[in-house]
């Protein structure tokens, strides 16, 4: 089990409603691409996801908040400290799990672990016991003295979180870390996520482009697309405004139907099935989705008026799903 983290010193960033990590007007260029464009965000104390499609940027900003890349303009900062002046300073306070592999061939797990303390600024005897006591957490505590390069997929995702918990960091950048894992594996990373954000009280951003694995873990989200920031703020309210959220099966016109669904005031958007998800604000126009049950009646009467036959229509509740696709324009 993982100890009390190591008291940190003060920074502007320790107050309750203070951001530990901030973007103002951020622009990364690489070669005549950029990667981020013009982007101002804040991310809150907690666990936060950074959701978006591969290629959005999500990586890129993690490596500039990191002092990895130097933006074209703009002003980072990182647990109240200025990236462009003190990068070393907020490195140290920091826990990097990168999205791809980066360990050291012939070592074994607990000496690397160690290792990783010590060039954190742990002393060695210090080291050692940490790693132990990460390794047992992540659940590599009876594989912890063979040599890395012989883990499986999972256990290498789980070694990169190891190493990035070992010297207590103030700040957690996660990237993308149930790449490559089965759905046992994956399921258990997520707990542990959640576990260090929710029980431990780490600060952590969790970068990912599945929806699932941020709304499981995280309370705030920052929504990419393109090297833009689509929509930010607490999962919660981005779910409003208030409505009803309907699951819908239809056979017909579809493509009418959606218009003049549409056209009646409500959103409409596809899953990975065959169902749509259709919001109906409250106090919509026309009465058409007034509150209560004249919801789904008004959905009936439109189909009706289509001659569209619906299969399956049933209440839902609006998921970071319908937050992400409003996001970035999807249908």
């Amino acid at each position: 089990m993982l100890t009390t983290p190591v008291e940190s010193a003060p920074t502007s960033a320790t107050s309750p409603d203070a951001a530990v990590v901030s973007l103002d007007d951020v622009t990364v260029i690489y070669g005549k691409n950029p990667a981020l464009k013009e982007v101002s965000a804040r991310f809150a104390r907690g666990a936060v996801g950074l959701l978006g499609p591969n290629g959005a940027g999500k990586s890129t900003m993690l490596k500039a908040l990191l002092g990895f890349v130097k933006p074209e303009k703009g002003r980072m900062t990182v647990l109240g400290l200025d990236v462009a002046q003190r990068p070393m300073e907020i490195r140290a306070r920091l826990g990097y799990m990168p999205e791809t592999d980066a360990h050291i061939p012939g070592m074994n797990a607990v000496s690397f672990v160690a290792y990783c303390g010590q060039l954190a600024g742990l002393p060695a005897v210090d080291a050692m016991q940490r790693a132990h006591e990460v390794l047992y957490y992540v659940g590599l505590g009876e594989a912890r003295y063979r040599n890395v390069e012989t883990y499986s997929t999972g256990m290498k995702q789980r070694i990169k979180l190891a190493q990035a918990l070992v010297h207590d960091p103030d700040l957690l950048f996660l990237d993308e870390p149930t790449n490559g894992m089965d759905p046992k594996g994956r399921d258990e990373m997520l707990e542990l996520i959640r576990d260090l954000g929710h029980n431990k009280n780490v600060n952590l951003i969790l970068s990912s482009h599945l929806l699932p694995d941020v709304e499981f873990t995280c309370d705030h989200v920052v929504v990419m697309d393109k090297g833009q920031i689509a929509a930010q703020g607490p999962i919660d309210e981005l779910k409003g405004p208030a409505g009803r959220v309907f699951e819908l099966r239809v056979k017909g016109d579809l493509i009418a139907f959606i218009e003049e669904l549409r056209a009646a005031g409500m959103e409409c958007h596809s899953t990975d099935e065959d169902v749509m998800r259709v919001f109906v604000p409250s106090g919509l126009a026309s009465g058409v989705g007034a509150a209560g049950g004249r919801d789904q009646q008004a959905i009936f009467a439109l189909a009706s008026r289509h001659k569209v036959q619906v299969r399956h229509l049933r209440p839902s509740v609006p998921t970071l799903e319908d937050v992400f696709a409003k996001a970035v324009g999807q249908e």
